[in-house]
């Protein structure tokens, strides 16, 4: 997701620097080239070393060290930096940013750059809330600077409030959609997600094998593209995508209705979720016991959910409406077969049997089916990215309709 974005991290002094150096993996394995900037405070607590083996790149402390490519070091970092993050981000560096002063490597870094500046404020509460440093934060903010929310709790002096550094994954997260283009801006998006449920007494109920890692993608990445998301997801055990309105639902017909509530003034419906398609015809009052005869048999007889994709795939005006046929044979008749009967734009169809492609992993091998039948096969693929290949492809469409 940030494969070939440069970002300058400025390691600060602070008892938070231990999570710096998760941070610089996690950005390494998102494939940004990361370029470290540590004040002569942060290499009380964590060496050079540590972070120069995390980034696989030199580590920058000394503002005068001797040169060796004769290229002026903190111009160069200035220039390639697609972002600079400072992390954790202390008073005292926040106070010398925000009035402009530039005596070590990282300033003067910050000076020279024309890159957004984002924060991850780590101090002690009663320095996070002292009047000159949320006087600083502001001004910085008033000049285009990002900051990510400390955390609050119990802080390593022993206080208790705000101040504690962000966690690694957060900040991944805010970078992420700071350095997506935000090309979906004033489109409203609807996602549903996962698997619903249907009760057969107060104690069981019936469910799939959904997850909602796919729903749960395609609305993050909508959210960064800029859209207005609104993700209605069956029960998972997912953490919500910052900056999509989520509605959770339980059953089939609870999904139906959230859907009819955003369907028309959205622009796209995307469906990823795996709505059940049967319910039990009555739900017991009570937990259902077994009897004591072996031969004991449930007997249960199930009548038919309604369709949430065909019915909203056949009474759209405006909208693109896409599905999804996950199956375990003949998939692309299936797939066909939906695509015209739930009069979908385009349909999203895999093989949940194939390697790497079921409802709980983290990948999926998919074909996407056009209205005219053609078709477009995608390899192995991490959600995240099949994601951005169904969004491109969703507002694509959206722009050739209007």
């Amino acid at each position: 997701m940030l494969k070939g974005k440069n970002i300058v991290l400025g390691v600060t002094g602070g008892i938070a620097v231990y999570k710096a150096a998760d941070l610089v993996s996690k950005l390494v394995k998102q494939g940004a080239n990361v370029d470290v900037i540590m004040t002569e405070g942060a290499t009380k607590f964590v060496t050079p070393l540590t972070f120069q083996t995390m980034s696989q790149n030199v580590v920058h402390t000394e503002m005068f060290g001797l040169i060796t490519d004769f290229d002026v070091e903190h111009i160069s970092l200035a220039k390639r930096a697609d972002i600079i993050l400072i992390a954790p981000a202390t008073a005292n560096t926040i106070g010398k940013i925000a009035n402009g002063i530039a005596d070590n490597m990282l300033t003067t870094v910050v000076m020279a750059s024309k890159a957004k500046i984002v924060f991850a404020p780590a101090m002690n509460t009663n320095m996070y809330s002292n009047v000159i440093v949320q006087e600083n934060i502001e001004k910085l903010k008033e000049r285009g600077a990002g900051f990510i929310q400390p955390g609050v709790g119990r802080l390593a002096c022993g206080d208790y409030g705000a101040g504690k550094m962000a966690e690694p994954s957060d900040i991944v997260e805010y970078l992420i959609s700071s350095l997506t283009e935000k090309d979906l801006i004033g489109k409203k998006i609807v996602v549903t997600a996962g698997p619903t449920i249907a009760p057969l007494d107060p104690v069981r109920y019936m469910t799939n094998h959904s997850s909602g890692k796919m729903g749960y993608s395609l609305a993050k990445e909508a959210a960064n593209r800029g859209a207005e998301v609104v993700l209605i997801s069956g029960p998972t055990g997912l953490e919500p995508p910052k900056g999509a309105k989520v509605v959770k639902v339980n059953t089939t017909d609870e999904m139906f209705d959230a859907v009819g509530t955003y369907f028309n003034d959205c622009d796209i419906l995307i469906k990823s979720a795996a709505p059940l398609d049967y319910k039990p015809e009555n739900v017991s009052p009570t937990k259902i016991k077994k009897k004591d005869n072996e031969e004991d048999i449930l007997d249960v007889k199930f009548i038919r959910n309604p369709d949430i994709a065909a019915y909203y795939g056949n009474i759209k005006k405006h909208q693109i409406v896409v599905g999804f046929a996950a199956e375990t044979n003949d998939v692309i008749e299936y797939a066909l077969n939906k695509l015209k009967k739930k009069n979908f734009d385009f349909i999203v169809a895999n093989d949940v049997t194939e390697k790497g492609a079921g409802f709980k992993e983290d990948t999926n091998i998919a074909t996407i089916i056009n209205r005219d039948e053609t078709f477009e096969k995608y390899p192995l693929m991490d959600k995240k990215e099949l994601a951005k290949v169904i969004l491109d492809k969703a507002s694509g469409l959206l722009e050739k309709a209007r």
